[in-house]
């Protein structure tokens, strides 16, 4: 097993950390490109699960036009996969929600 480590950056981990690299706080006005962060990632998620159930209901519909392009096998595999997708949005706004609920009953 061959492994490489990347040296440290650390003025890029510091922006990460909203911080300049002598230890302030940065100005509201700057943004580091981090990649989007987690509204990015949410974003990308959701539009990933509605594409896998609107390829589910495409197949699904080609199968009852009895179109023989298109298997029963992977109709039912991209309906369980727009399902367990589906269902792990659900799990995470639902822990997102509980979150928020206990962030906001916090005493300050």
């Amino acid at each position: 097993m061959n492994v490489t480590l990347k040296p440290f950056d650390f003025a890029q981990a510091a922006a990460r950390a909203g911080l300049a690299t002598n230890g302030q706080p940065l100005k509201s006005g700057a943004r580091v490109a981090d990649g989007g962060g987690f509204q990015q990632a949410l974003t990308q998620a959701l539009g990933s699960v509605s594409k896998a159930q609107t390829e589910a209901s495409r197949l699904q519909r080609e199968v009852q036009l009895d179109n023989p392009s298109v298997s029963l096998e992977e109709t039912m595999v991209a309906m369980q996969k727009a399902h367990v997708g589906f269902q792990a949005t659900l799990t995470v706004r639902n822990r997102l929600v509980a979150a928020y609920s206990e962030i906001m009953n916090m005493q300050v």
